[in-house]
């Protein structure tokens, strides 16, 4: 492709059309183990074109991750409407909506969480997952301070909650939930477990 081609986009559209090549093969494959040579030719630009916007794949994948973070909070974050009646209801919704969040873009999802989503070298994906993570922190707090969640550490709560959704969501994504060993709606049924354990009920 000559770069008469790569030219064609506007200044920043060909690091979005990059992008969105990228997810698109994401979601259809389920992995990312795709090629930035592959990527660029998808895309219909040179294979040189995409190290203008990044420097390897695995810097590509990392913007993947962080997008995904970011879609993950704002997910979560829909889902906890504040028409639901009590904070514990408002839980249940953002921990179904992370697992939905990862059936939907189970590769998306499990790149996120992959060592190829190193946050320790990438400051802007750091902060969008920690961002994301906020949200539950911020729920549990509000949970805490009005009596709903038991009055145990926040980071307590959080360890258990996470531990338990993300281990949901990875189980579910993996098929590994089958109804002959856990049973009809095991997603419902384990989250229901942890509520039991984290909600105080006077």
């Amino acid at each position: 492709m000559s770069e008469t081609k790569d030219r064609s986009y506007h200044h920043g559209d060909l690091r979005r059309a990059l992008i969105d090549t990228a997810l698109n093969m994401l979601a259809a494959d389920q992995n990312w183990a795709f090629t930035l040579r592959e990527v660029a030719r998808r895309t219909g630009v040179s294979h040189a074109a995409p190290y203008k916007h990044f420097r390897d794949r695995e810097e590509l994948l990392r913007e993947l991750a962080r997008i995904g973070f970011v879609r993950l909070g704002e997910t979560m974050t829909e889902a906890m409407s504040p028409d639901i009646p009590s904070t514990c209801a408002q839980f249940m919704a953002a921990a179904q909506a992370c697992i939905g969040f990862a059936c939907q873009n189970a590769g998306l999802y499990r790149l996120m969480f992959s060592s190829d989503a190193d946050k320790t070298i990438d400051p802007p994906l750091h902060d969008a997952a920690m961002s994301t993570f906020g949200i539950l922190l911020g729920l549990l707090e509000r949970g805490k301070r009005d009596g709903s969640f038991r009055p145990v550490a926040v980071s307590a709560l959080a360890a258990a909650s996470w531990a338990q959704v993300h281990g949901l969501a990875m189980l579910t994504i993996s098929y590994q939930l089958l109804e002959e060993t856990v049973g009809p709606e095991p997603v419902l049924g384990a989250l229901d477990v942890l509520l039991d354990g984290m909600c105080c009920t006077d």
